[in-house]
């Protein structure tokens, strides 16, 4: 589960640094994007924002744990259940979620059909992740102490703390 959370950090660090973001505005408001350095576009979003994305998340945990075998007992450590098979089966959310997290649209099914292919794209996964951890927190270093990470001065100084995600603006969204 890690490495997968640092694929999609990494991932979205350098789409973010290079100015994507979606087409549609940010808030039903019209509120734009924020601008700046991927932390600093953390920092302006509204709380709300950064509420819906934890809860979303959140989320997805308790379903992980709701559905058995759990991965301290028996499930293979980091396969995600299938939303459509715990529905059909009657565990995890009272509604069926149209797609899976891993292979959405079913396109793997036939690219892994033996063990040995399995194991080999876990192994994969695996290393991948371990570098995506490296990628991330090397994104990180270099902002908190420029030239941390000589291939990398090219980030920006981030003057925040990383360590609290809602520094000067944490409180509970309101309900009003």
């Amino acid at each position: 589960k890690h490495g997968r959370v640092a694929m999609a950090a990494f991932v979205g660090y350098c789409v973010q640094a290079n100015g994507g973001h979606w087409a549609t505005k940010m808030t039903l408001g019209g509120a734009d994007w924020p601008s700046g350095s991927p932390p600093e576009q953390w920092d302006a979003l509204p709380a709300a924002s950064k509420w819906q994305i934890i809860l979303f998340v959140g989320m997805l945990e308790l379903f992980d744990e709701s559905v058995a075998p759990h991965y301290m007992m028996g499930r293979k450590p980091g396969m995600f259940p299938s939303f459509s098979d715990a529905y059909a089966e009657g565990e995890g959310y009272p509604h069926p979620v149209p797609f899976d997290l891993f292979d959405p649209f079913g396109s793997l099914r036939k690219r892994m059909d033996t063990e040995e292919k399995r194991a080999r794209g876990r192994l994969i996964e695996i290393n991948n992740g371990r570098a995506a951890m490296l990628g991330i927190f090397g994104f990180m270093s270099a902002s908190k102490v420029p030239g941390s990470v000589p291939v990398l001065t090219f980030i920006p100084p981030y003057d925040g703390n990383y360590m609290i995600p809602f520094e000067g603006n944490f409180h509970m969204p309101s309900m009003m």
